[in-house]
């Protein structure tokens, strides 16, 4: 165990681990408000509106995360002067910002499959039982689809965000100090393996403690259908 190594480094990783937070929680959020229009989309019965939203998850999840990536932070390099003509520049000029974002659009596309598998799996019977009770078709699917679709969607949910901040990792290529970006940073200059396991211990850390959390609230929130 280098101790001297730990002293020097291990708070810029634990700093580099907020940064992973950091990404991650914006990502996920957004991701959420993206992917909801994105599923009713693939739902919609318009074919060009579900054309669009299909190609839209169909090129994210058929796509590696680290070239989109690639995509995001170097090709916005090549539309610099449209950028700084509309003002959007300094969010593409700043390597956080633009994973922000391309974590943001990965995501939104496998949020949106989850959101909407989940919609489909409630039974066709809850709706007609709704129907017959003289229900709107808009307040079915606010208050009947929606709260068992979101039960449904919980534990796919917490296995993406599980994806999500393991898959954050690719930020370190593109100059983010994220956790792996600093213990890029601190094996380039001590050149000492044991730096990569402790940044493997925090994300083992990490994932253990978002499992556990999301676990708990899935079973509050399931509680009810345990019972019977």
């Amino acid at each position: 165990m280098n101790w001297e190594l730990l002293q020097n480094y291990g708070p810029r990783m634990l700093q580099g681990l907020m940064v992973t937070l950091q990404l991650v929680v914006i990502a996920i959020s957004l991701g959420a408000l993206l992917a909801v229009p994105i599923a009713l989309g693939r739902m919609s019965k318009n074919r060009l509106v579900g054309g669009l939203a299909f190609a839209y998850v169909y090129a994210v999840r058929g796509t590696p995360l680290l070239a989109q990536t690639f995509l995001v932070y170097y090709g916005a390099g090549q539309f610099r002067p449209e950028l700084q003509a509309v003002g959007l520049w300094w969010l593409f000029r700043d390597a956080f910002f633009c994973c922000a974002l391309t974590f943001t659009l990965n995501t939104a596309a496998y949020q949106a499959e989850i959101y909407r598998g989940a919609i489909l799996a409630v039974p066709r019977g809850q709706s007609e039982a709704a129907m017959s009770l003289g229900l709107k078709p808009r307040a079915i699917f606010r208050m009947v689809v929606v709260p068992q679709a979101v039960l449904l969607a919980l534990r796919p949910l917490g296995n993406e965000i599980i994806l999500m901040i393991k898959g954050s990792s690719v930020a370190a290529i593109v100059t983010v100090f994220d956790l792996m970006g600093v213990t890029r940073l601190a094996y380039s200059r001590s050149f000492d393996f044991q730096v990569y396991l402790w940044a493997a211990v925090l994300y083992l850390a990490l994932v253990e403690i978002i499992r556990r959390v999301w676990d708990l609230i899935e079973r509050r929130l399931t509680r009810h259908v345990r019972q019977h």
